[in-house]
């Protein structure tokens, strides 16, 4: 039997700001990059396979907005810029690590991969 979960519109609002925030393809893979620890632009498009630069740079910047992610730009020539995930962001990682199983597990019933 699947378990029951309350409905109420606090509930709904909640779940909603939650998508609004990391809403499209590229928020939560970029955070799940950026788990492993601070790393540059071009890392980031390496490791989030298929990204442009144009939508990074607009989903880093959302995220930052969002309190999502940090931006530290180094006083070095040229300057370094590194991304990292914040406190805020930690609070994700058991959504992200759900998610990511729960993927796994649907494309195994899926396609059988």
């Amino acid at each position: 039997m699947a378990k029951k979960i309350k409905c109420d519109s606090t509930g709904i609002r909640a779940i909603k700001d939650a998508m609004e925030t990391l809403s499209g393809n590229w928020k939560l893979p970029i955070l799940f990059s950026l788990s492993g620890g601070a790393k540059r632009f071009k890392e980031i498009t390496r490791e989030v396979d298929g990204i442009s630069d144009k939508m990074l740079s607009k989903e880093l910047k959302d995220l930052e907005t969002n309190h999502l992610v940090k931006r530290t730009v180094y006083d070095t020539f040229p300057p370094r810029v590194e991304y990292e995930i914040t406190e805020h962001a930690e609070t994700l990682f058991d959504v992200m690590k759900a998610l990511r199983d729960w993927g796994q597990n649907h494309r195994k019933k899926i396609i059988g991969k």
